[in-house]
């Protein structure tokens, strides 16, 4: 036997000591084990700039839950950690202190100089998320933690870019891409969040070449005319069909550009005229190559005007487009200005408004990894939970358009081009490349731009276990067993896990995608910096634990959901703690044995217990199975606080008092298996209390899950205990609603047709329905008239009403009661009773005192019936 538990559980006491004995015991850590089953998840990796916020803490509980339980279950468990480089994150953090610190840009050091700061910043703060994961209990195999730019993950990326351009799957192409002018970069379709803002539609004039008339534009984007190089109607539209093959004037501009027809445009839309502009928008460009237009860039990287702007050159895009309009009305050009809300794109990181422009970028080609990565899910080789989430998936991937993955960044992985500047060859390769395959010369640079960081960590399921080397880890826990991750990044992460998975190994990444929803306030918002709703885990865990925070986090979850989270829940879990602590110390102090099991003989109450704890094991491990861990959690709840607690402790306290071996071996037997199942919910707490009872093993976390045991099952027992409680609880709330004390004895009269179902519980009575004896009768009592009696399903229960009440102080006490009830309803009726307030007050005020003079009466005739029934 261990230590008697401390009075009050103190959380800071103890967490910190059990996870060290945990790390240091090796209990995170799986090996490749061919005599037991493989059972992988790997972490999200947070970002090296990551400081955890309550969307990692929900994430990391949710998994922490799965690998504990597997873990228990005999699964050799792995939970891959790291941390991902979150490259124009971290480069921005790294610049911003440069800037304050210093004074100086990344310019100022050079390209090397400056990745030997961002290095430097990674090894200071890169380690802070993963120590404030631990505090939360998170049990993840840190003798593998991995980043993903370490030499390993890095020579996969290399192995990766070469094989899908030599399969001709990455390519370089100045394409129509998402620019952020703040970021100074490149962004996927991924990385582009859109909103609608109010904007205008502006209908200019455009005259045809050859003096016949005009045709007007519809557009919202006057900034970019100088760019047009084409006007397009639908073939179909007969306004303008006598228009197509002709040639109109580019207003202010003076140029001569073609009428031509596509179907893309929209005939309901505007005036059915598009003026086409193929470097700043994306369907544009798609017709600019259908039509084989001229490409004009008219903006600089930071959305200023370039030379091309002519007269406007040099000007912010907002400045243009208002001397734009201003040079268009002088010029008798704009016909009229609409008032029209439309969807802008917005960087995902800095929120400023994108602009779409061609450059010459690197793609990957997404059409053929889409097809093979939508067959593993529509096959059921990868299930989504909730399924919904796989229909989410598979519309993106159909409609999938080429994924940009160049960057204009120092921090990330450089892409491994290598450019000759005497010949002009290009080679791309997994080695440096110092000198030219073409001409010789030694005069070769390595491409400026890096990777997008969401190429790097599409790879994470194998490029942590040692590919492209063939790795036995590799062999064992690939593919990983569950993904755990929240909807927002379906896209940017799962998709290209699955068809980067498929491509290079073989085979699906994962069995399960198993989605998440947000953590948002109590008012149903998403958590945000600007609405300051935040809530900081750790200042949680500080004040009321690691386990009142992890099991807050499980209890409001329900797959593919949001949840809301509020202090109110958390005092709610912490409460909880405090019962189990409670329930738990006063169990040991009481305990003589040295071994938790079941004792030969069981009581009714024991059969019961037992009975409804192995029916728990059941349906929270088919919970779990099915990744319902809040319904698990819930179960969990309810029975330890309810059937436990409140009941089996209660009613087991006079055998306890006796020395009673058999009950203590019940109790001891049950509270353990409750904290093995508990245990991934709540591992501190858990530990502490399984360490303080008789138990075998090192730790609750190697210890063996509990199994469902159908000798076990006592069906008629648990319906007798069912009777017996419904009854105690029919006597408990009558004597509550007659505001009768505890310390009130009556006897209680028993009339049913389980005579030998009360009698064996008879004993339960007096302690838990405060009965001065139990009698159990074939028929009613004669004076049943002067008796309180209540009913349940199997019995009509009596007590002599003397036994219950002081007469004189019950009277007393209604007519007090009665007259106050009655004083209310005066109140009320002269208000009603004046026609100025009943006119002059809103209807809703009129009608809430009429509810309160409606209440007012029901209570005056239940009181009025009471004291009838006093005689």
């Amino acid at each position: 036997m261990t230590n008697e538990l401390p009075k009050v559980y103190d959380p800071k006491a103890s967490e910190e000591k059990l996870y060290q004995f945990w790390e240091k015991s090796g209990f995170f850590h799986a090996e490749v084990n061919p005599d037991k089953k493989p059972f992988t998840i790997v972490i999200p990796p947070p970002n090296v700039t990551g400081q955890l916020h309550m969307g990692h803490a929900f994430d990391e509980t949710l998994q922490d839950i799965l690998i504990r339980t597997k873990r228990m279950q005999g699964y050799e468990a792995l939970w891959m950690p790291g941390t991902d480089h979150a490259g124009i994150a971290t480069q921005i953090k790294v610049e911003e202190t440069l800037r304050k610190e210093e004074g100086k840009t990344r310019y100022d050091l050079g390209r090397e100089k400056f990745l030997e700061r961002v290095w430097e910043w990674k090894e200071k703060f890169g380690s802070r998320i993963i120590e404030q994961l631990k505090k939360l209990g998170s049990s993840c195999d840190w003798e593998r933690e991995r980043f993903t730019m370490d030499e390993g993950c890095s020579k996969a990326v290399r192995e990766v870019f070469v094989n899908l351009y030599h399969k001709g799957l990455i390519y370089k192409g100045n394409r129509i891409i998402n620019w952020c002018p703040h970021c100074a970069t490149a962004l996927s379709d991924a990385e582009v969040e859109y909103e609608t803002q109010p904007g205008h539609l502006w209908h200019i004039r455009y005259p045809l070449a050859d003096g016949s008339g005009e045709l007007v534009v519809a557009t919202t984007r006057p900034e970019t005319f100088m760019g047009d190089t084409g006007v397009a109607v639908n073939p179909n539209d007969e306004r303008y069909r006598h228009l197509i093959g002709k040639t109109c004037i580019l207003p202010v501009m003076n140029r001569e550009i073609p009428i031509f027809a596509d179907e893309y445009v929209d005939m309901e839309f505007g005036t059915g005229c598009v003026k086409v502009t193929p470097c700043h928008d994306p369907n544009d460009f798609e017709m600019g190559q259908r039509h084989n237009l001229e490409q004009i860039l008219v903006f600089n990287e930071d959305a200023t005007v370039n030379e091309n702007g002519g007269k406007y050159q040099g000007m912010d895009r907002y400045e243009c487009r208002k001397a734009v309009i201003r040079d268009l009305e002088e010029g008798g050009y704009l016909v009229k200005t609409e008032e029209h809300e439309h969807n802008v794109g917005t960087c995902y990181r800095c929120g400023t408004t994108v602009e779409p422009m061609t450059s010459a970028q690197w793609f990957v080609k997404m059409a053929p990894l889409a097809k093979p990565a939508m067959k593993v899910v529509t096959d059921g080789e990868t299930k989504f939970v909730p399924d919904r989430f796989s229909k989410t998936y598979l519309h993106w991937m159909e409609n999938v358009h080429d994924w940009c993955i160049s960057r204009q960044l120092w921090w990330g992985h450089r892409i491994p081009a290598f450019y000759c500047e005497d010949c002009g060859e290009m080679v791309v390769s997994k080695e440096d490349v110092h000198v030219c395959p073409k001409c010789g010369s030694k005069n070769v640079r390595q491409e400026e731009d890096v990777l997008d960081t969401w190429f790097s960590s599409a790879l994470w399921p194998f490029s942590t276990l040692g590919w492209p080397e063939k790795t036995k880890e590799l062999e064992y826990f690939y593919p990983t067993s569950v993904l755990v991750t929240g909807y927002d990044i379906i896209f940017f992460w799962v998709a290209r896990m699955i068809f980067s998975g498929v491509e290079h190994m073989g085979e699906t990444p994962f069995d399960t995608v198993y989605i998440h929803g947000l953590v948002r306030d109590a008012q149903g918002r998403k958590m945000s910096k600007s609405l300051g709703n935040g809530i900081d885990p750790l200042e949680i865990i500080d004040q009321y634990g690691a386990d009142a925070l992890r099991f807050t986090l499980a209890t409001g979850n329900s797959p593919g959901n949001d949840m809301r989270f509020s202090n109110e829940r958390v005092e709610a879990s912490r409460n909880f703690c405090n019962k189990i602590w409670n329930a738990s110390r006063f169990i040991q102090m009481n305990l003589t044995i040295g071994k938790a099991e079941l004792p030969e003989t069981l009581a009714l109450e024991d059969k019961w217990i037992v009975s409804k704890f192995n029916t728990l094991v059941q349906e929270v491990t088919a919970n779990i199975d099915k990744y319902e861990l809040g319904l698990a959690a819930t179960k969990l709840n309810d029975f330890i606080w309810d059937n436990f607690c409140d009941w089996y402790i209660e009613i087991a306290k006079t055998r306890i008092q006796g020395k009673d071996e058999d009950v203590q071996k019940v109790l001891c037997y049950v509270l353990s298996g409750a904290m093995q199942l508990l245990h991934p919910f709540m591992p501190f707490i858990t530990e502490t209390i399984w360490q303080a009872l008789p138990h075998e093993g090192e730790s609750i976390m190697v210890s063996k899950w509990p199994e469902y045991d159908e000798a076990l099952h006592f069906a008629a027992e648990e319906a007798q205990m069912e009777t017996l409680m419904d009854a105690i609880r029919a006597i408990r709330n009558r004597r509550a609603e007659m505001n009768v004390p505890p310390s009130k004895k009556a006897k209680v009269i028993v009339l049913s047709g389980q005579q030998d179902t009360f009698a064996a519980g008879s004993v339960f009575f007096a302690k838990l329905a405060y009965a001065s004896e139990i009698e159990i009768v074939p028929e009613a009592p004669a004076d049943a008239a002067k008796m309180v009696s209540v009913v349940t399903e199997d019995a009509q229960l009596y007590m002599p009403m003397n036994e219950l009440i002081d007469f004189e102080k019950e009277r007393a006490r209604l007519a007090k009661e009665k007259e106050k009830a009655e004083g209310d309803l005066a109140f009320v009726l002269k208000k009603l009773d004046n026609p100025g307030f009943v006119a002059k007050a809103p209807e809703k005020v009129v009608n809430v005192e009429r509810e309160k003079a409606e209440k007012a009466r029901e209570l005056i005739a239940k009181l009025e019936a009471s004291l009838a029934a006093l005689g």
